[in-house]
């Protein structure tokens, strides 16, 4: 590992929880066995049926995790961006992903291999429960989302989404698009075009104002968030 792959390991692993409560000598274990990849835009990281051995943590970009269906359409299941980790059962197990893993950006993730991983729980308890308390998370974050796709509306999808993603600014409410549209609208369970056709309803009734591609004003956060409940 080069001087210049240790730093950017250890500056991204000692800011995301649990690694960042390790002692010294398991941060500094953990950080040797930890692999760097840069990948290309659309790289595949991990094809459903892999068995990856590991985890992985987004440094930088986005990577998605998705299902294609029998007809061949794309469900996201989740977008995972700087500091988010995936694939954390490959710790505990050596069953085949469900979800397969492509880049949608150039991005740089970090691979840590369940050997690593596994010793270092047993070094560090509290490291493990931290571990599991993540995939805790992530099983009710899943829960919630299929509870959102199977009893909201597609207008009740996108307004949960904007109110969830708004950040307040000095005059205004904002949503800035980190993902592309299409993105966006198959991690709700939407079509392209019924998300723009959403979008267009929400902008003609006053709720929201594009700003370009990648912007949205919430122009009336109180109304969205009714439609949202």
């Amino acid at each position: 590992m080069t001087s210049e792959t240790q730093s950017i390991v250890e500056k991204t692993l000692s800011r995301i929880e649990p690694f960042s409560q390790l002692g010294e000598p398991e941060f500094t274990t953990l950080v040797r066995g930890t692999r760097l990849r840069r990948l290309g835009a659309s790289e595949i990281v991990v094809h459903r049926g892999d068995r990856p051995a590991g985890m992985f943590v987004v440094v930088e970009g986005e990577v998605k995790l998705f299902l294609v269906s029998s007809a061949g359409t794309e469900r996201i299941v989740r977008l995972a961006s700087d500091g988010d980790s995936f694939c954390e059962e490959g710790a505990f197990g050596n069953k085949p992903q469900t979800l397969a893993a492509q880049a949608t950006r150039d991005s740089i993730v970090l691979f840590i291999p369940q050997r690593t991983l596994q010793d270092t729980m047993s070094a560090d308890a509290a490291f493990a429960r931290g571990l599991l308390a993540g995939l805790s998370d992530r099983v009710f974050e899943l829960v919630a989302d299929i509870e959102q796709c199977e009893q909201r509306s597609g207008a009740q999808r996108v307004a949960h989404y904007l109110v969830q993603h708004a950040s307040k600014a000095a005059d205004a409410v904002e949503v800035k698009l980190s993902s592309k549209k299409q993105t966006i609208a198959s991690q709700l369970n939407m079509t392209p075009e019924s998300f723009s056709r959403v979008l267009n309803r929400l902008t003609q009734k006053g709720f929201i104002l594009p700003r370009g591609r990648r912007a949205i004003m919430l122009t009336d956060i109180s109304g969205l968030q009714s439609l949202a409940a």
